[in-house]
């Protein structure tokens, strides 16, 4: 594809909602240990009514497609999907350093079975500081704290 070479980080608008929430289906779709608690309707409130007002969200996109997309509250990551076709090539770390660089500390949640973003982010220099046995989190999966310290 000539566009893997275009990507376009900008920040990401309201109308950018339907777009992010399917691409956010389609990555954890791409998990066969993720349970899958909403429907597409609840994903495309969950991006249009929290994730766009309340947290600071830059989109990747590949000519007009989002194809990835990070959002930040304060020194914590919210979140940070890509497109399954579009993994390990550099997009991620380029969504993670745009919008962490200049935080002293940045804290994130990963889930213990997600061992490909678990490498990605040590390899960032996360450390893992907490476990959790799924308690804390809707999915009831055991997850990670995982801290970065500049």
């Amino acid at each position: 594809m000539s566009d893997r070479t275009k990507i376009t980080v900008r920040p990401a608008i309201g109308s950018d909602a339907v777009a992010i929430a399917t691409m956010m289906r389609a990555s954890l779709n791409a998990f066969d240990w993720m349970p899958v608690l909403h429907t597409p309707e609840e994903d495309l409130l969950f991006i249009r009514d929290i994730v766009l007002p309340r947290q600071q969200v830059t989109v990747a996109e590949a000519g007009e497609e989002i194809v990835g997309f990070i959002a930040v509250n304060g020194d914590w990551v919210e979140q940070l999907y890509l497109d399954p076709a579009w993994t390990g090539q550099g997009l991620g770390s380029r969504l993670l350093m745009k919008m962490t660089a200049a935080l002293p500390v940045v804290k994130l949640h990963c889930f213990q079975a997600n061992t490909g973003a678990r490498r990605f982010y040590e390899r960032h220099g996360f450390r893992a500081e907490a476990f959790g046995d799924g308690n804390t989190n809707e999915e009831g999966l055991p997850d990670i704290l995982y801290v970065r310290r500049r």
